[in-house]
């Protein structure tokens, strides 16, 4: 039998039913439940948090203000970076007689208000941290010799003491509440939710139990952004690990101010390469992640602010449109991921998991302008399939914009 080829409008119909077809893979329903109504998040945060560069025991006032202030000098801040967290150990060992928190005297000499109005005099937002039970997680896996320093109980006081310091950020971290103090995950979360909600000071609120329950199903009306994994490691097995976790949670994630979190950036730690690096933050900013910076922004190389840095890819993480980012293909050591943008283009990472250089390409009907965000060129147009030879383990970072019709 032979069959005809196809007219010119049934090849324009063809191509116009494939669009439709990948622009549906991102139109995955949130579902009913409405973003926590805070005004706050409306893109994904960016900042600085404690942990990833000194852990505990190095966290001191010294350590924060270094960091606010090279956020500034390195134009960190100017790009985005605005909150500066601190993380679990600020505590003292005890509350005070009247049941609140207190600094550690020792490291926090200057108290965490002026250390707030210190960060808040750069033009930056200053973030805490706080556990829901009776412990936090150092004097769990590190032995922080304290007592009574979680919020359980004392959620009221906590709130209204962290508005007092003009606290901007909250990250209320799990820590075992479940087996330690029998509660619940989504009941203890909404009980400092709504503790937050009476003040008359903002705070973003973020929400750390690793993904256990399932909280991109449940979040979205008690917190701004919520973990979707364990912590992330600086070590490529690492990356990619979160990476393939977050392939089943996009369609939990968005606007107004409700964000999946894969963990913090590490960026400059550990043993990622430059290559692994570039990788690592593509695939955070094109899953609209926050992205907070881990390593001393101070000691970043030259090469770490480049990629920490880039404009054109922390646009990417702050364009919300339908969805962020999604896998659409896996093979062997190569991925390709994407997402819709505002713009009505796309933006394609072909990501090269392996040790070898490897061709990827994939399919996007239409034709495009095409632009490399790494290189900061554009690279001309293409017609439905885009390409590329990549490096091993790095990432071929791609933006697709409408191809204007000729008048011709």
């Amino acid at each position: 039998m032979r069959i005809a080829a196809k007219t010119r409008n049934q090849r324009r119909g063809t191509r116009i039913v494939l669009t439709v077809l990948v622009l549906a893979a991102f139109f995955w329903p949130v579902g009913a439940m409405p973003s926590l109504a805070n005004g706050l998040a409306v893109t994904p945060p960016m900042g600085w948090n404690s942990w990833n560069q000194v852990g505990c025991y190095g966290l001191t006032e010294q350590v924060v203000r270094d960091a606010a202030d090279a956020l500034v000098k390195t134009g960190m801040r100017d790009a985005g970076y605005r909150y500066v967290v601190v993380d679990d150990c600020w505590q003292a060992p005890t509350r005070a007689t009247d049941g609140s928190l207190r600094p550690d005297p020792a490291r926090f000499p200057g108290g965490i208000a002026a250390l707030a109005d210190y960060v808040h005099a750069r033009g930056l937002l200053f973030g805490i941290y706080a556990v829901p039970g009776s412990r936090t997680c150092a004097m769990a896996s590190n032995a922080y010799p304290a007592s009574g320093i979680g919020s359980l109980g004392h959620e009221r006081q906590d709130a209204e003491l962290f508005a007092r310091w003009s606290v901007d950020y909250l990250k209320y971290d799990w820590c075992d509440a479940d087996t330690v103090d029998s509660l619940d995950r989504k009941a203890a979360f909404t009980t400092m939710r709504d503790e937050l909600a009476r003040l008359d000071h903002p705070i973003l609120y973020a929400i750390s139990e690793y993904g256990a329950s399932s909280p991109w199903t449940w979040a979205r009306p008690v917190a701004n952004l919520w973990r979707t994994t364990n912590d992330l490691s600086p070590d490529w097995a690492s990356v990619l690990s979160v990476l393939a976790q977050q392939a089943d949670v996009a369609g939990y994630t968005g606007v107004p101010g409700g964000w999946n979190d894969p963990d913090m950036l590490q960026v400059g730690n550990g043993s990622l390469t430059e290559d692994e690096n570039r990788a690592h933050f593509s695939l955070w900013a094109l899953l609209n992640a926050p992205l907070f910076a881990g390593a001393a922004p101070d000691k970043l190389t030259a090469a770490n602010l480049a990629t920490l840095g880039n404009r054109e890819v922390i646009a990417l993480d702050q364009d919300f449109a339908h969805g962020q980012g999604r896998r659409w293909s896996s093979s062997g050591d190569a991925q390709v991921w994407g997402k819709p943008l505002s713009d009505g283009g796309f933006t394609v990472a072909l990501l090269n998991t392996g040790t070898t250089p490897t061709p990827i390409s994939t399919t996007v009907p239409g034709t495009w302008r095409v632009r490399d965000l790494w290189q900061h060129t554009d690279t001309g147009s293409a017609t439905d399939v885009v390409s590329a030879t990549v490096a091993p383990h790095s990432v071929t970072l791609l933006r697709l914009c409408r191809q204007a019709k000729s008048l011709a």
